[in-house]
């Protein structure tokens, strides 16, 4: 029944890397735009990137230049790399299919903490 998980998470200093990955249910990722969220304590939710189903993508300006979103439809497997970090980008990340956040249940999300 779960539809929906993020992995890849953790600790990591400012400047490092790290590479999320979110593991979709076939009803969820195929042929739709898949997107990665972020939320931070006492914060809204956040889009930070978008991958249409052919490929297309785009970001918030605040990551763009440093994540790169993909998407592996064989896998129905979504990533997003997440370079030179900031600790501002500190927040529970979260994906999700980008027009249907209200229609199916969101994942668990997974924790990014960069430290200074």
């Amino acid at each position: 029944q779960v539809q929906l998980v993020e992995s890849g998470g953790g600790l990591v200093q400012a400047g490092g890397s790290l590479r999320l990955s979110c593991a979709a249910s076939v009803s969820i990722f195929s042929g739709n735009a898949m997107a990665w969220y972020r939320q931070a304590p006492g914060k809204q939710r956040e889009l930070v990137a978008a991958i249409t189903s052919g490929g297309d993508t785009n970001y918030v300006d605040s990551v763009k230049g440093r994540f790169t979103i993909s998407r592996d439809n064989a896998k129905n497997t979504l990533y997003l790399q997440m370079n030179s970090l900031k600790p501002e980008d500190t927040a529970v990340y979260y994906c999700h299919a980008r027009y249907l956040t209200n229609s199916r249940q969101w994942g668990r999300g997974t924790q990014v903490t960069v430290s200074s």
